[in-house]
């Protein structure tokens, strides 16, 4: 088990170079994520690896624990009814402000089953109504994980990954199975030239993201601390275009962190729309 000394350190580090607040007693946590992590980088001890990431000396080291801790399990289409908003009222609601191709954003995207559900979503829709996005929907994802990026570029997911939230009909729809026989698969070339992804921390500069007009952001505001929470939303509504739509987890909220969206209740979920401007008298 860590030290009381060495986990505080840790957890300092952790919120400093990523914004995650671990929290006391969250040491079984960091013991399940970091301990694989010992013979790749032939460490003598979990607090001893710790103390070598700490340091700039091993980047390798100190990428892969920042993955390991900040990468989260996901699921395709998870919690079902955003998709269907994006759909049904954001996508109509951009639309109407005249836009000729929407620009998405799926921050903290894991290991890509939000942007590619996005994808897939706006496919079906666009072929249950021809000419409807006369440009489509352009997605970027990002995440902090370097090893995350890798799997959302490459696309490919094995059946444990494909099990969960993918109907037998998007599967034949989306993917191709590769003929290696490990039952995996790989997204096909129409759901992957709708997407890219990038290596952003959302703690950054927002500057160079430019600008879009849905924001996804699900289920990673709970792990930071309220001051971080406000930062990334205020960054959030600084890239958003006029009228333009954030999507949060169903557990986070925006109460007491920012007064820039109206809060939009649907049925089911709620979405937050960007205020505009108070004009300067």
């Amino acid at each position: 088990m860590l030290s009381d000394e060495v986990y505080k350190q840790f957890a300092d580090f952790l919120e400093v170079q990523c914004g995650i607040v671990l929290g006391p007693n969250k040491q079984y946590l960091v013991k399940s994520r970091l301990s694989p992590l010992l013979t790749e980088f032939k460490g003598e001890s979990l607090a001893e690896l710790i103390k070598r990431s700490m340091g700039m000396r091993e980047r390798d080291l100190r990428a892969a624990v920042i993955d390991a801790m900040t990468t989260n399990e996901t699921l395709w289409f998870r919690d079902t009814y955003p998709f269907q908003l994006l759909i049904d009222k954001l996508y109509p609601d951009v639309l109407a402000g005249g836009k000729k191709q929407i620009k998405l954003w799926s921050a903290a995207c894991s290991s890509g089953q939000e942007p590619y559900s996005i994808a897939m979503s706006t496919l079906e829709h666009q072929t249950r109504k021809p000419g409807v996005m006369p440009q489509g929907v352009q997605i970027t994802g990002t995440d902090i994980s370097t090893a995350m990026l890798d799997h959302c570029k490459q696309g490919v997911y094995d059946s444990l990954a494909l099990a969960r939230g993918l109907s037998p009909e998007r599967k034949r729809q989306f993917f191709e199975t590769l003929n290696d026989g490990s039952g995996r698969m790989k997204i096909n070339d129409k759901v992957k030239k709708m997407t890219s992804f990038r290596s952003f921390n959302l703690l950054d500069s927002y500057t160079l993201l430019g600008k879009f007009d849905i924001i996804f952001c699900r289920n990673v505001l709970i792990y930071f601390s309220p001051e971080v929470k406000s930062k990334i939303l205020n960054q959030f509504a600084n890239c958003l275009n006029p009228g333009g739509y954030l999507m949060l987890g169903a557990s986070e909220s925006l109460t007491g962190l920012t007064d820039r969206f109206d809060m939009i209740r649907c049925n089911p979920g709620i979405v937050y729309k960007l205020k505009a401007p108070v004009a300067k008298r």
